[in-house]
């Protein structure tokens, strides 16, 4: 069961790339989401004492121009639990040797994407345990025939 309390913050300066984020973490259960688009709107959210995000999606984008160690910024703020950096800029293959090897790996810089937040989403919120069934004692004594 998703837990709906969580607060979500998505940074990133491009509209559509935090629409896309919200809209995936709306298909999994999280609607607590705020977008911003600057750092400075950042700072704001997360200087004064408030109720913690619980995740910040942050693309380095915004800090690109910035002095600032975006790790030790999420690291070190109280009000950050967790946080996804992401590296925003347009993914580029590199040059493939030629002929092409039987197996290739590739590592590509981007946005999460919807498998990666469904999988990041269940380290930060994961499901209940469940201990099996529990029978309630006024359950046990109606099979007893027992009612009271």
């Amino acid at each position: 069961m998703t837990n709906k309390t969580l607060r979500i913050l998505i940074a990133d300066d491009q509209h559509f790339q935090r629409l896309k984020i919200e809209k995936i973490l709306n298909q999994l259960g999280y609607f607590r989401i705020a977008p911003v688009r600057s750092f400075d709107e950042i700072e704001t959210l997360t200087c004064c004492p408030s109720k913690p995000f619980d995740l910040l999606i942050i693309s380095t984008a915004l800090v690109a121009a910035l002095d600032i160690d975006l790790e030790a910024f999420c690291r070190d703020n109280p009000l950050i639990r967790h946080a996804l950096i992401y590296d925003s800029r347009q993914a580029q293959l590199p040059p493939l040797p030629e002929p092409l090897p039987p197996t290739l790996q590739l590592s590509l810089s981007g946005a999460p994407g919807s498998e990666l937040l469904k999988r990041l989403m269940a380290m930060i919120d994961p499901p209940p345990q469940r201990h099996g069934l529990q029978v309630l004692p006024w359950l046990r004594g109606l099979s007893r025939g027992r009612v009271g």
